[in-house]
């Protein structure tokens, strides 16, 4: 067993450097240190569960062990024996935080749970709640093990020199050499039957205690909190209205569950490694692509420099060449004045030519002269400067070019949307939702194109032809009008920016009801009960409750069983054509009827004594008449024509000669138990006037689960029953009925 053992820990040397990753503490980034099993699954150290309860200060149990504040060093400071905090914990000699029990510290009980991000509540008592991960510290130790496979452990009980140990003893919790071994385990000795292991330094306990009841082990596993707990936790804990299975049960299901999946993923190895080179190549393509990307965006924005480089250059020589003539107008009339100056100039000259006193010669030179001071004088008296200082021509308007430049994008081909089949919905018209990328860029517009089932005939040369689009839209949904009614439609978006379009989405088909929309709401006329039936204000949803009428009759309640229902019908009344409603009942509901009814039945069945206050069925099934003939009588003389669905069932009726049911679901015996079906989460009903035939659907998938006859003397209304707590809610036309209130 020896030789086994330690040969079990060479083997598991090799691959147990391949999973650091999973070793690794999701909070402090190191190999687990003490780990604790949170609520959530996630293991986490010790020392990091303290650390996110936020103690803001060093108690008695921080000094005995490592620094809590999130930058310290994890090796500054040994680690004491788990098991004597555990002790110290449980004695109360300290504090735990989130525990009542004498704590110093802020009562603080929820952590963000590293692995998931979820809030994770700890309860009352704590750290002292959690699990030890005893199996992940055995591994993070054979991790460390063979991390430092040079470093031997020596043997604990061997004088100076120490030899190497060679296995260790779980319950002795020493590493012992061969010979010290068999000293201290002799044959024959209770000590004989110890636990040994392959050279250790974690010992763990033999029997994993109960958190909650320090004295009591673990002997079952909570299926519901997914926990191992002890027999008191059953029967009067936390735990006792919790479903659970013993400890060797859940030990073996969840290690044939562990085997299979391990036993998948090593099968399915080629393929990892196929996919494994795919994304290595994708990653070598992505970085490629990205450097191309940043390179061509460079260059395009290097062009944009340029262009505006170069028109900023043109501008500025414009505006050097005006200011330039400018001066130069403004500095030769300067000169100009200058000469109208006394001994400078234009005066000076003339002053000058006043001194010369021959004649001809004066009257040469002083008539050209003249015209100059002349000049000169009118210019005086009409001043204005020769050029205008202000550059207000030369002003730059660039907010739109500015906006332009903030508004640059990538112009490559945009991503396609996605339909939303949870918002999206086909009722009296289409109202079609979808989904833009997560990261993409703002687009101008999306298109969305429909077309009805074509036939494999027609899709091969029509295809292009057939698809219609709507108007262009700028948000994410549209509704489309004017379907024909049951067919099958599809549809497909796409978006647009700067002129290019993105590939189609992924086509979804809707089916259209099977007849025109019926708009209606509940009637809180005809045999309204306000007792027990509740009506919310817009008249489209009405919830049955147990009322005090209901209670005080139970006098009259001996034997058999008593059905009570509570009717409600429609404000509007069908008297031709084909009409196609559809609701929904609540899962919870107990018992719900759904279908149609008769005005003139109607009337005659309230008027007659045996109603009360609501039109009630009482039905005594013990009554030993159970022929066909009876139910026969019974469904002529009833008013209501309905289908029973209730605790998430839909249940269809015995088959009758005036009834059918659709060969999907079509039973395969009279055994009631192939006559229920799983309640659709909408319901449809669809009453054909003319015909005298009403259909009830699958309302999400148009499938009809059942139909009958039915009798259209007078106007029919739509009928619901509830008993036992329901909630019945009509679909919303896609352009809403609305009360206003």
């Amino acid at each position: 067993l020896s030789r086994r053992c330690c040969n079990l820990a060479l083997h598991l040397q090799v691959p147990i450097k391949n999973i650091e990753r999973e070793l690794i503490c999701p909070s402090c980034k190191e190999l687990f240190t003490h780990p604790l099993i949170l609520p959530c699954q996630h293991s986490i150290c010790h020392k990091c569960v303290r650390e996110l309860l936020m103690i803001t200060h060093e108690d008695s149990f921080d000094a005995g062990s490592e620094c809590s504040l999130p930058g310290s060093p994890r090796s500054r400071v040994p680690s004491p024996s788990m098991e004597r905090l555990d002790r110290l914990v449980r004695s109360g000699s300290i504090s735990s935080p989130g525990w009542r029990r004498g704590s110093v510290t802020p009562r603080v009980t929820t952590i963000p749970c590293p692995g998931c991000q979820h809030d994770i509540d700890l309860g009352e008592r704590g750290i002292s709640m959690l699990f030890r991960n005893f199996t992940l510290e055995s591994i993070v130790e054979r991790y460390r093990q063979a991390a430092r496979a040079a470093v031997a452990i020596m043997c604990n009980v061997c004088k100076p020199p120490q030899q190497e140990a060679t296995k260790s003893c779980m319950d002795c919790r020493a590493s012992y050499c061969n010979e010290c071994f068999k000293l201290n385990h002799p044959w024959g000795t209770p000590k004989a039957q110890h636990e040994y292991v392959g050279p250790t330094t974690n010992f763990r306990p033999k029997v994993l205690m109960c958190p909650e009841h320090e004295m009591e082990k673990v002997n079952m596993y909570c299926e519901v909190c997914r926990r191992p707990v002890c027999h008191l936790c059953k029967l009067g804990g936390s735990h006792a209205n919790h479903k659970v299975t013993s400890m060797s049960n859940a030990y073996k299901i969840l290690k044939e569950k562990l085997a299979k999946s391990i036993h998948y993923l090593i099968s399915k190895e080629d393929q990892v490694r196929t996919q494994i080179t795919g994304l290595e190549q994708l990653i070598s393509r992505t970085e490629e692509n990205g450097l191309l990307a940043e390179r061509r965006a460079t260059e395009h924005f290097e062009r944009l420099f340029e262009a505006l480089q170069e028109r900023k250059s043109d501008m500025l020589r414009s505006i050097e060449q005006s200011r330039n003539r400018r001066m130069g107008q403004l500095k030769a009339q300067v000169e100009e004045y200058q000469g109208m100056l006394e001994n400078s100039g234009l005066v000076g000259y003339a002053q000058e030519v006043l001194k010369e006193t021959d004649q001809s010669c004066f009257v040469q030179t002083a008539k050209q002269l003249h015209v100059r001071i002349q000049k000169a004088t009118e210019s005086l008296r009409t001043f204005h400067p020769s050029a205008d200082p202000c550059f207000d021509e030369f002003v730059l308007e660039t907010s739109r070019e500015e906006t332009l430049l903030k508004e640059i994008c990538f112009g490559g081909v945009p991503d396609p949307p996605l339909i939303d089949l949870s918002n999206s919905k086909v009722y009296n018209e289409a109202a079609i939702c979808w989904r833009l990328p997560e990261d993409h860029q703002p687009t101008d517009q999306q298109i969305l194109e429909y077309r009805a089932n074509l036939s494999p005939s027609q899709e091969d040369g029509e295809d292009s032809l057939s698809w219609r689009a709507t108007e262009r839209v700028h948000g994410s949904s549209t509704v489309v009008c004017d379907l024909d009614p049951d067919n099958l439609y599809a549809f497909r978006v796409r978006s647009c920016r700067n002129s290019m379009f993105s590939p189609y989405s992924p086509e979804v088909t809707f089916h259209t009801p099977p007849a025109p929309v019926f708009g209606f709401l509940f009637s809180d006329k005809c045999g309204f009960s306000t007792e027990r039936l509740l009506l919310n204000k817009r008249r489209d949803t009405v919830e049955n409750v147990a009322g005090m009428a209901f209670l005080l009759a139970a006098d009259r309640v001996q034997t058999g069983s008593y059905i009570s229902l509570d009717y409600i019908i429609g404000d509007m009344g069908i008297s031709q054509g084909r009409h196609y409603w559809a609701f929904k009942v609540e899962p919870h509901s107990y018992m719900v009827k759904v279908g149609v009814a008769s005005d003139s039945k109607l009337l005659e069945w309230l008027h007659n004594p045996r109603d009360t206050s609501s039109p009630r069925f009482v039905y005594d099934h013990d009554s030993g008449h159970d022929s066909g003939s009876e139910d026969a009588c019974y469904e002529l003389c009833q008013p209501f024509t309905l289908l029973t669905v209730g605790m998430g069932k839909l249940f269809i009726p015995k088959a009758s000669s005036s009834s059918s049911i659709s060969s999907a679901t079509a039973p395969t015996s009279s055994d009631p138990g192939n006559r229920v079906l799983p309640m659709p989460q909408r319901l449809g009903v669809c009453l054909d006037y003319d015909a005298c035939r009403v259909y009830f659907y699958d309302a999400d998938t148009m499938r009809c689960l059942y139909e009958r006859q039915v009798d259209c003397s007078g106007t029919m209304y739509p009928a619901f029953g509830l008993m036992g707590g329901g909630k019945i809610q009509l679909e919303e036309f896609v352009t809403a009925k609305r009360l206003p209130f």
